[in-house]
């Protein structure tokens, strides 16, 4: 663990492939070790009619419906892959819930620039009514769903609670989010549109007011944009609720280490992750 932090520590708060691949490297011996252990169970699931609306699919041993968390990848609008059997990046998250005894289900979604605002939280929504359908096939309650997502991904998860509502998921898990409390930057633009539509666009209000089960993280690393997001957020829901939803600071850990980690033998957050969809689906 020391020598990881260090590692993730020396890389800063920046962003980039260079940065990028290099935490993959980190994670690369234990993250394959989990890929052989635990193979996803169904791939390439159609819930839409676009190329890119396809998920895979983790069941956990054991009988019954078991809780189900989806995760939504980060890629900053523009880039990103559910992974599988060979590019274990994102697909350790489903295999993650799978060892934790819930249907870890991980999924593509449209991709800016062709595909703009809301395409991303309509794939979430899509990918909830395909659970709602057929994950009774596949071992999950579709009862006791529980969104998350990271960076981009948890931006489309917020935006489908301000979408939707709250009626069909039990909660939401935001790793590293934008939710509508810094400027908008170039990239956000090839996603929303222009800056002037960007107030109306964003999920603040629905994520700051909505009722649901939240648990949000940063990271110690994360960019000085992503911390003030998270911390404007929490400060939103003290205001609002007069209480601050669960959140945690992953210390050692940077914007991508974030999720890139889980299920290696840092078990801090994929603890804190499992006891709250626990918790959220008892």
């Amino acid at each position: 663990m020391p020598v990881m932090r260090e590692a993730i520590a020396a890389m800063g708060t920046g962003l980039g492939p260079d940065i990028l691949a290099r935490c993959r490297a980190l994670f690369d011996a234990q993250q394959h070790d989990l890929a052989a252990r635990v193979p996803a169970s169904a791939v390439d699931m159609v819930y839409g009619p676009h190329e890119r609306h396809r998920l895979d699919l983790y069941r956990p041993e054991g009988e019954g419906l078991a809780p189900i968390l989806v995760f939504v990848h980060g890629g900053g609008f523009l880039k990103g892959d559910k992974g599988g059997a060979a590019d274990w990046a994102n697909a350790n998250v489903g295999r993650m819930a799978a060892q934790a005894g819930f249907l870890g289900v991980v999924i593509n979604y449209r991709l800016a620039p062709d595909n703009v605002w809301p395409a991303g939280s309509e794939d979430v929504g899509s990918v909830v009514a395909w659970l709602k359908a057929h994950a009774a096939e596949h071992g999950g309650d579709p009862d006791r769903i529980v969104l998350m997502g990271t960076s981009a991904g948890a931006v489309h998860v917020a935006g489908y609670l301000s979408m939707a509502g709250t009626d069909a998921v039990r909660a939401a898990i935001l790793l590293s989010g934008l939710y509508g409390y810094t400027p908008l930057d170039g990239r956000d633009m090839l996603y929303y549109g222009e800056a002037a539509l960007y107030p109306d666009r964003m999920p603040l209000d629905a994520v700051a007011g909505t009722g649901l089960p939240l648990l949000l993280a940063c990271a110690e690393f994360d960019p000085p944009r992503f911390q003030a997001e998270f911390l404007g957020l929490m400060q939103d829901r003290l205001d609002r609720h007069g209480i601050m939803p669960r959140g945690y600071i992953h210390s050692g850990h940077n914007h991508y280490s974030m999720a890139m980690h889980l299920g290696t033998a840092d078990r801090r957050l994929a603890d804190e992750i499992c006891a709250f969809v626990r918790e959220t689906t008892a």
